[in-house]
């Protein structure tokens, strides 16, 4: 398009961002109307896109990070003819696939959900990542990003993580609008402020006028043909510009334009401007899945101990062997979650993201957008500084696979600041999730298996120490079953267990059972989806319940346990043990025994359950 329709295209998108927020009640049609010069270029003169085809492996991908700048992603459809203007008007009403911030759920050009600030930028690294090492069809990234996002730290991770790797086909363009929700941002229009940021970082930056439709097509050019560095095109816009009432003017963010006729009128009125938005070259899909022979690590029953995180490194390793669209990535403890074993055998798919948890999951997510299947590791209490990440995921539907290891109190002597004890919680709270958690080498492999094959966020925790193999290599552990270990018609109690307490649990059974008290043992290596039917059986059999759990009180095995009796029908006798003091440093066995969750302590909890404690 040259300069006149560009202009025109820019304002059909300000006015259609108005109408529909209007059309609303709610939105952000000031921070739409900023941005809406920057979309008009990109769209209309270089953006390369089949919107019949959004799988085509050719296809540009386009983030908005800014995602409560909806209206004007919708209106760039509208004017790409994918949404007419009667679906553009259901904007934020219920049922509308046009939600007040973009979700891929029913949007198919839509890459990821976004809303929550600071997490374009690091999907779009992830997807750039994919292009670059994996895809390698020539597709470039282009995130628009709000000035206020920019506070964020996982820009910044995003930011280190994109230069190191030479991201060049990546664009990150800039809204630099002066105005945040309340006020005015940290740097203002000081575009040197940013520009050092990134410049540091290893970027291409360009300032640009985002008002100057052919400044913007200049720079947008130049980043184009940027090889070795990724480009920030940092463009200096006015929050609301085009309507004199609302222009650069603060304590708007937010509002839907009080006078929205009026306001279309001073635009240039209703347009249908439509855009042939640029073909994607030839391309083809280079990592179709190939299905190999999957042959998983087997441990003989009752032979040496081994380390769960040690057979999920096995395990993953061999189902790169298997499956060729299975990626690896790692927060830089490679060599304690056991992922290097996956990146010693499949270095082309394994992406180390040093400490940089955010970034770890956001670039899984740019993956798994992409069609891999990625697994991404690190200590199980480091992912919680990633959990809104994990919660994003969630909303744009994305199939990932997270692993936590050094989960519990048995790691021992490192302390509490090593410890994943909130894990389970997190993960379980997240909606559709798969939470797993094996108790020795064999059932790890099986679930490390079956978890490519799930949707959603799929959660392993693994534990640091060796463990007994309990279980042959030819056993089968269902997703939402569990096992029963011990089991007769005289059980007075259960006890139910996962991972570390599993073994715990069994020698606390041989110990009841010398002093006459028969005890049924469950294996719930499934925490969610939770096996109800064999936990209903046992409360129904046995009477009493007890959970034991490397986990704090809340949220974790035994929450997982009472979720089965809330149908109504009575709640069993139930004791949960679990981490309830703050630990301190102490070898395993200490500190299972300081915390009350080892086979001492279960047995004295089975026998007051059951009324055979003596008390003094």
């Amino acid at each position: 398009m040259n300069t006149r329709e560009l202009v025109d295209l820019a304002q059909q998108l300000r006015v259609d961002s108005v109408r529909a927020s209007a059309a609303a009640g709610s939105g952000h049609p000031t921070s739409s109307m900023s941005a809406a010069d920057l979309m008009a270029v990109l769209l209309a003169n270089h953006f390369r896109y089949d919107f019949d085809r959004p799988a085509h492996p050719g296809n540009d991908r386009f983030v908005l990070s800014k995602g409560h700048a909806s209206p004007l992603l919708y209106s760039a459809y509208k004017a790409a003819g994918v949404v007419d203007d009667e679906e553009l008007l259901t904007f934020r009403k219920l049922g509308s696939r046009l939600e007040g911030h973009p979700t891929p759920r029913q949007l198919p050009w839509v890459e990821t959900a976004t809303g929550s600030l600071g997490q374009g930028l690091p999907v779009g690294v992830g997807i750039a990542l994919s292009g670059k090492r994996l895809d390698r069809t020539g597709y470039r990234v282009w995130v628009l990003c709000g000035d206020s996002e920019m506070a964020e730290g996982s820009v910044w991770e995003a930011a280190e993580h994109a230069g190191h790797e030479h991201l060049d086909s990546l664009t990150a363009i800039v809204d630099v609008n002066r105005l945040g929700q309340r006020g005015p941002t940290r740097h203002g229009h000081d575009l040197d402020a940013y520009a050092r940021r990134f410049q540091a970082f290893g970027w291409h930056t360009v300032e640009v006028d985002g008002h100057d439709v052919d400044a913007v097509d200049r720079a947008y050019g130049e980043a184009v043909s940027t090889t070795g560095q990724p480009t920030a095109i940092l463009a200096r816009t006015l929050k609301g510009k085009g309507v004199a009432d609302v222009e650069d003017r603060e304590g708007l963010h937010g509002k839907p334009l009080k006078n929205a006729d009026e306001a279309v009128d001073e635009l240039g009125g209703v347009r249908d401007i439509r855009v042939e938005v640029h073909e994607p070259p030839a391309a083809r899909m280079l990592h179709a899945v190939h299905a190999g022979h999957l042959e998983l690590p087997r441990w003989d029953r009752g032979g040496d101990d081994v380390a769960t995180r040690n057979a999920f490194g096995q395990a993953l390793a061999a189902l790169g062997t298997g499956r060729g669209d299975v990626v690896a990535l790692d927060g830089e403890v490679g060599d304690s979650t056991r992922a290097e074993f996956f990146a010693k055998e499949h270095p082309d798919r394994y992406f180390e993201c040093y400490i940089a948890e955010q970034q770890m999951v956001a670039a899984a997510v740019g993956l798994a957008a992409r069609g891999w299947v990625p697994y991404a590791s690190t200590f199980a209490a480091f992912l919680t500084r990633a959990y809104d990440f994990i919660r994003m995921a969630s909303i744009s539907g994305s199939g990932i696979n997270l692993v936590g290891s050094h989960a519990g109190v048995a790691i021992g002597q490192d302390g509490p600041s090593q410890m994943g004890l909130e894990d389970l919680a997190m993960m379980r709270a997240i909606h559709g999730s798969t939470v797993l958690y094996p108790c020795d080498a064999n059932q790890t492999a099986h679930l490390v298996a079956q978890m490519a094959n799930l949707e959603g966020v799929r959660y392993l925790r693994t534990s640091r120490g060796e463990s007994p193999v309990i279980y042959g290599p030819d056993e089968e552990f269902p997703i939402g079953g569990s096992k029963v270990l011990r089991s007769s018609g005289q059980d007075r109690m259960t006890i139910v267990a996962a991972g570390v307490t599993v073994s715990e649990a069994l020698a606390a059974a041989d110990a009841l059972e010398a002093e006459g008290i028969r005890v049924r043992v469950i294996d719930l290596y499934s925490v969610k989806p939770v096996d109800r039917r064999t936990l209903r059986q046992a409360a129904e059999e046995t009477g009493c319940l007890v959970t034991v759990e490397d986990h704090r009180e809340e949220g974790g095995l035994g929450d997982a346990v009472l979720d089965a009796f809330l149908d109504g029908r009575p709640v069993p006798r139930l004791v949960r043990l679990a981490v309830r003091t703050m630990p301190g440093s102490g070898s395993p066995d200490e500190q299972l025994h300081a915390a009350g969750i080892d086979a001492e302590s279960i047995a004295a909890a089975g026998k007051l359950l059951v009324e055979e404690a003596v008390v003094r």
